[in-house]
């Protein structure tokens, strides 16, 4: 029945995914790719979840830095040990760079 009332409304999927990744943003950070395998497991198809960080404004840079900050919040990490992290989770090396260096200064 839920199914059917679903599929029956008239949404702009994309758009939901936008609005979604947005929301993730206001809690936590993360790399660009994070947050489309975040939204895939939402339940949004590639295309939408990609569209859906693809159409928000964020700084990628600041999002690594908050990564690095949340992990040494609660662990102790090598400076290569938490570039190597932020690189897991899907950071760029120039990204994940920045991050530890902001933290580490």
């Amino acid at each position: 029945m839920a199914t059917v009332a679903v599929d029956s409304l008239v949404v702009d999927w994309a758009e939901q995914a936008v609005l979604s990744a947005e929301s993730y943003l206001d809690f936590t950070a993360f790399s660009r790719s994070g947050l489309v395998d975040q939204l895939e497991f939402e339940g949004f198809t590639t295309e939408q979840a990609t569209f859906g960080v693809d159409n928000i404004t964020v700084d990628w840079f600041a999002q690594a830095a908050l990564s690095a900050q949340s992990y040494l919040d609660f662990s102790s990490f090598s400076r290569q040990g938490l570039i190597d992290q932020l690189l897991f989770e899907g950071f760029t090396n120039e990204q994940a760079t920045f991050g530890v260096d902001q933290v580490y200064e």
